[in-house]
């Protein structure tokens, strides 16, 4: 077989096409009945997400970013409040902090997982008397140490919110999903995410279900009927178009998620020699755990990162990097302090996604691969 030389880091037409005959129609039948903004798609969403995730409800939304902002709202964190969170994560996990006026307060990451860990987050809270919650990312698909999160936010009497926007269908070590062992759990639906629809859409799931009231009155202007206001909220309505897209893709993500870890799996393989030398590949984690590999994050050492993706892209082969300027370093956040960050600075200095998306076949993954080792070699 030929080997197509040419890998993008993402191509979603592969899985539209695959989709097509069942996406159509069903955006037919939206259209025909006219309802576009909540409505049956999206209650039927929100109960197969509960169900999938194996929380007591779930409530959409118009984006994972609203849905951390209305998962922070709906637990009264104000102008002044500290949240602790990575620093090493995407903008909108310190954003939703920030918007409303609260402080985030930065932790620290493993250098393997990404992911802060229970150490780091009691050295971020260490002097802090106005801790208001925890913010976790399950950072590039693999989840957080949940116990430890949860027993350290126990004895800071404080609740968690599990960021789980790149996560759904990971599992931690006691085998329980993303977004459900928290308080209040958040996804994303873009695109490029696992589970993504046609544009932006959020989920946020609870086990509490006051709370979960709570954040569906706040997403429709914290009214529970029209016209009828008990607190302020936002407009952030989940599309039915997106409810039906997403719905679609549900039934095939566990199909997905065994397929990106077939290319994580031959991604280590070749890297086998490399690795702890020139690279540090990352790791699944031993089961009932679970990786979903939304990013392949290569940890690139000798500072060769920048020539190695300018190598691939030589190559026609797509790479980025998830995240070249942490939070902490952002203009934006110049204002707050917080404890040094070796590990999430070196981490933005060092890493790089591959492609590993689902539809790749094992010749292309072997091709980025192979490029890589011979460039480092």
């Amino acid at each position: 077989m030929t080997v197509q030389t040419t890998v993008p880091l993402l191509d979603l037409k592969l899985q539209y096409e695959s989709l097509r005959s069942e996406v159509e129609p069903m955006l037919h039948e939206i259209c025909d009945s006219q309802y576009f903004a909540l409505g049956p798609k999206v209650v039927e969403l929100e109960n197969e997400i509960s169900q999938y995730v194996g929380s007591a409800r779930a409530i959409g939304c118009a984006s994972g970013s609203d849905a951390l902002l209305l998962a922070l709202m709906a637990l009264d964190v104000n102008p002044g409040d500290e949240v602790i969170c990575p620093s090493f994560t995407f903008f909108a996990t310190g954003g939703a902090i920030r918007r409303l006026g609260a402080v985030p307060v930065w932790a620290d990451i493993d250098p393997l997982t990404y992911n802060i860990t229970p150490e780091t987050i009691r050295n971020a809270a260490a002097d802090r008397n106005r801790l208001k919650a925890i913010m976790p990312v399950h950072l590039y698909g693999q989840t957080v140490d949940m116990d430890g999160v949860l027993e350290t936010a126990s004895l800071l009497k404080i609740p968690v919110i599990e960021d789980a926007a790149q996560a759904i269908g990971s599992k931690d070590a006691t085998g329980a999903m993303a977004g459900s062992r928290g308080t209040i759990g958040c996804f994303s639906f873009y695109p490029t995410k696992n589970l993504g629809g046609f544009g932006d859409g959020g989920m946020i799931t609870t086990n509490d279900i006051n709370l979960a009231d709570r954040v569906a009155r706040l997403r429709v202007h914290g009214g529970e009927r029209r016209y009828y206001h008990s607190e302020v909220g936002i407009n952030s309505r989940l599309d039915a178009l997106q409810a039906g897209v997403l719905l679609i893709k549900l039934r095939y993500l566990e199909q997905w998620h065994a397929g990106r870890a077939q290319n994580a799996s031959i991604y280590n393989t070749i890297f086998n020699d490399l690795d702890g030398v020139a690279i540090v590949a990352p790791k699944s984690p031993l089961a009932p755990a679970r990786h979903i590999w939304n990013q392949y994050i290569l940890r690139v050492k000798d500072g060769r990162r920048d020539a190695l993706r300018e190598h691939l892209a030589k190559n026609d082969i797509g790479s980025d990097i998830y995240y070249p300027v942490p939070l902490h370093m952002q203009e934006c956040f110049a204002d707050v302090s917080g404890v040094p960050m070796p590990e999430t600075e070196r981490a933005a200095l060092e890493t790089l996604a591959l492609p590993i998306f689902p539809e790749l076949d094992r010749e292309q993954v072997e091709h980025v691969a192979n490029t890589i080792v011979s460039f480092l070699s």
